[in-house]
């Protein structure tokens, strides 16, 4: 059995605390899972980390490497009637288009769209007010499989969080 971008399911190895984060996740979220997620970023490494992660918690998961062909993907599963239920977006692509330029076009294409920006930059202010750009909820590089996992939930039921609310959500 092989994941969308070809890395096979039997590769993806997680720790014993991170299998027993996750099975706690899956049982609380009802969203994980059965659920379509577009995520861009430039970085392989990211990209199949995160394959890793959404894999894990059921999600099918599609990659861009820059806004533009997300743009696309998002533009092509709409007209077809598989939308996407959340996209995640980096903020930014040396020699390409990032999120903060993609959300508008987005946007454009699904004024109900539920996007989510990524950056290791937190300091941004995109970052505290992604609202203001279109976005429903902000997570900053790096994140867990948990941070992520409650990040996709609350947007996909509909609730705008960054990762330091939904942290206070998840341990209060």
């Amino acid at each position: 059995m092989k994941h969308k971008d070809n890395y096979p399911l039997d590769s993806l190895n997680f720790t014993e605390k991170e299998i027993f984060l996750v099975e706690d996740i899956i049982e609380e979220s009802p969203y994980s899972g059965k659920r379509k997620i577009l995520f861009m970023d430039d970085q392989p490494y990211i990209r199949h980390m995160v394959a890793k992660m959404l894999t894990y918690l059921e999600y099918e998961v599609e990659f861009a490497k820059n806004g533009s062909e997300a743009i696309e993907m998002y533009k092509k599963a709409k007209e077809s009637g598989q939308s996407f239920d959340a996209v995640i977006l980096d903020l930014t692509v040396p020699g390409g288009m990032g999120g903060e330029r993609a959300i508008g076009k987005l946007v454009e294409i699904d004024p109900e769209i539920k996007a989510i920006i990524s950056s290791g930059y937190s300091n941004k202010p995109i970052m505290s007010e992604y609202e203001q750009y279109g976005f429903s909820g902000a997570v900053t590089k790096p994140y867990t499989i948990n941070e992520l996992s409650e990040i996709l939930s609350g947007v996909i039921m509909g609730r705008s969080l960054t990762l330091h609310e939904s942290v206070k959500i998840l341990y209060s």
